[in-house]
């Protein structure tokens, strides 16, 4: 009996600790002495990012930190667009590139959780252009993990299709991931391990045909507006954004000589004519930390429950570890889950190739915002993450 009552006293613990880990914590702004953190540490943190942008290793960023739903750090710093001297602020939007691939990942979790996918049926179920030999057993969860096997070194295979009497609204994400099954993958799917934009392009065709809705769409409707994200979109063009466009930062790439070149201004042209899944997005910190926060929270916020926590831990668990040698995981810092990278320490991230990055931490309830459109350049990203766990006061 003293063995049973034990056993059941340990089980409650665990529900008990389980529910109040998954509970729904709402960002606020907060002091670090009133979310129990050390200011000295967290300002140190900031300074790194001030001193970087003085020596012009960036050319400016907004920070954003909080720690069990607490915003500890909100920094703008530094200059948005350089030659018109306009400072970062911390509404600034930002081209976010690869952090949409968290995102279009949660999309199509939710339509699995909805019974319109399935994480292990073929691709070929859903988009004829992939049954054939070459594509016939890439599976949806390849697409999400990156190893379906394809070796296709752009987000589109070139040039894009034309309107035609048949297809006159041509080019569409739908579309053109028809060439991607009809070119399909040069690896067995499952077996190894290739970042694939073209992946992701795939999934977001996927999230469009079963939904029945273009993706910025589907992706407004399910989660940015259920969660709030106002400042959230998927093609950086006035059309879509209208006076927000004036938001946006200018984007600065470092060349190999060392100078800053103008990647991209508000006003040119998108890198695709329509929204994507592998890039595209649109976003402030703040809104990027809602998401992330939702995922914190094990898939709800503010009342919105966007996916169930047993898809929360699917999604974030290190799927690729198992395709890889005992000897090749110790060399390895990483893994990839669906659609976030997966630390050996629990934590999961992204990035974007335009200088956004984002992190959530379950062991220490902490989530980060690092956002620059300086990518190339010298950024203090790991001291960072470092000096902010150690500022928990524990």
């Amino acid at each position: 009996m003293k063995i049973l009552a034990r056993s059941f006293t340990f089980i409650l613990i665990l529900l008990l600790s389980a529910s109040i880990f998954a509970q729904d914590v709402t960002l606020r702004l907060s002091t670090p002495e009133e979310a129990g953190m050390s200011a000295s540490v967290l300002e140190s943190a900031v300074d790194l990012y001030r001193k970087a942008v003085e020596k012009d290793d960036l050319k400016g960023c907004v920070l954003l930190v909080a720690y069990k739903g607490k915003v500890v750090v909100y920094e703008a710093i530094g200059y948005k667009d350089v030659e018109n001297r306009l400072p970062f602020e911390k509404d600034t939007m930002f081209r976010m590139a690869s952090n949409t691939k968290p995102v279009v990942a949660t999309a199509v979790s939710m339509l699995v959780e909805k019974r319109k996918l399935n994480y292990d049926a073929n691709v070929r179920d859903y988009i004829p252009a992939f049954d054939n030999h070459r594509s016939a057993f890439i599976k949806v969860r390849h697409l999400l993990t990156h190893t379906a096997g394809f070796r296709i070194g752009r987000l589109f295979i070139y040039p894009l299709m034309k309107s035609s009497a048949e297809y006159p609204d041509a080019p569409t994400l739908t579309l053109e991931a028809d060439k991607f099954g009809e070119r399909g993958p040069v690896e067995t799917p499952g077996t190894t391990y290739s970042y694939s934009n073209p992946g992701f392009n795939t999934l977001g065709a996927l999230v469009e045909i079963q939904s029945g809705e273009l993706l910025a769409d589907y992706l407004r409707e399910n989660i940015y507006e259920p969660l709030g994200m106002t400042d959230t979109y998927n093609l950086e063009i006035r059309e879509v954004l209208g006076e927000k466009l004036e938001r946006m930062g200018v984007v600065y790439r470092r060349a190999r000589n060392g100078n800053w070149n103008t990647g991209w201004k508000p006003g040119d042209d998108p890198t695709s004519p329509f929204p994507r899944a592998s890039g595209g997005l649109i976003s402030t910190v703040w809104d990027y930390a809602v998401f992330c926060q939702m995922f914190l929270n094990r898939g709800i916020y503010n009342g919105k429950r966007i996916l169930k926590e047993t898809t929360v831990n699917l999604m974030t668990q290190a799927h690729t570890r198992k395709i890889y040698t005992h000897e090749e995981r110790e060399k390895m810092s990483g893994f990839y889950g669906y659609g976030w990278r997966i630390e050996k320490d629990g934590v999961y991230s992204h990035g974007g190739s335009d200088g956004t990055f984002a992190y959530v931490d379950p062991g220490n309830e902490i989530i980060g915002m690092i956002f620059t459109q300086s990518p190339g350049g010298k950024n203090p990203q790991q001291r960072f993450m470092n000096l902010i766990k150690l500022a928990v006061n524990k």
